[in-house]
């Protein structure tokens, strides 16, 4: 009675030995044996590995892009400073000409009207006679000279220079055998010049 009991309660198993039935019982307890043998022979962890790769190239090329914006908004920041720092020197530059120029226009227009005293001094002191008053003009005008020569204005127009279109104005023309060619004769007005402005051209006598 107990042998045909045990073969219903067993089923399939009625037939197999004892020993593959112990066997078969500790079957179970090998699986999860099985599974912690997968993760150390290293198959899940290279699975999980993928996607930290997948997310660190993202990772790098994100950062690439964001490199690569700054370089070019610096590279245009850095051509709008050059732009303007060059437009400001110009502007620098030009406002510096514009002012010299304008300060030697103020000063030619008012030397040519200061030299025209000078000349009537220098024409008094050629008919001076040996009077006090005499001494004040010639003295007036060393003093007059003085301060032309201070404030940077030169003479020119002599007799014996070679007549020159840049800086004298032929009024006159002579035959003299006993000057060369294009040599000035006479100086009847001096010329002025401060720096390279001509203040007043020379009235010269052009000989030959």
């Amino acid at each position: 009675m107990n042998e045909k009991n045990t073969g219903r309660d067993c089923g399939c198993n009625a037939d197999i030995p004892a020993e593959d039935t112990a066997e078969m019982k500790k079957a179970p307890d090998s699986k999860p044996e099985e599974k912690k043998s997968g993760c150390r022979c290293g198959k899940d962890g290279g699975e999980a590995e993928e996607p930290k790769k997948e997310c660190s190239k993202k990772e790098e090329k994100k950062l690439k892009e964001e490199n690569e914006k700054l370089n070019s908004s610096l590279s245009e920041l850095n051509d709008k400073y050059t732009r303007m720092l060059a437009e400001y020197d110009n502007f620098r530059k030009r406002a510096a000409k514009e002012r010299d120029g304008i300060y030697g226009d103020a000063c030619v227009d008012i030397l040519k009207e200061v030299l025209t005293v000078r000349d009537s001094l220098e024409l008094a002191t050629k008919y001076a006679d040996e009077s006090e008053l005499s001494k004040g003009v010639s003295m007036t005008l060393a003093k007059f000279d003085a301060v032309l020569k201070k404030l940077g204005v030169e003479e020119f127009g002599k007799p014996g220079e070679k007549f020159d279109p840049n800086l004298h104005n032929a009024v006159l023309h002579t035959e003299d055998e006993s000057l060369g060619e294009n040599e000035i004769a006479e100086v009847m007005l001096k010329g002025y010049k401060k720096g390279d402005r001509i203040i007043r051209y020379a009235m010269v006598r052009v000989a030959n």
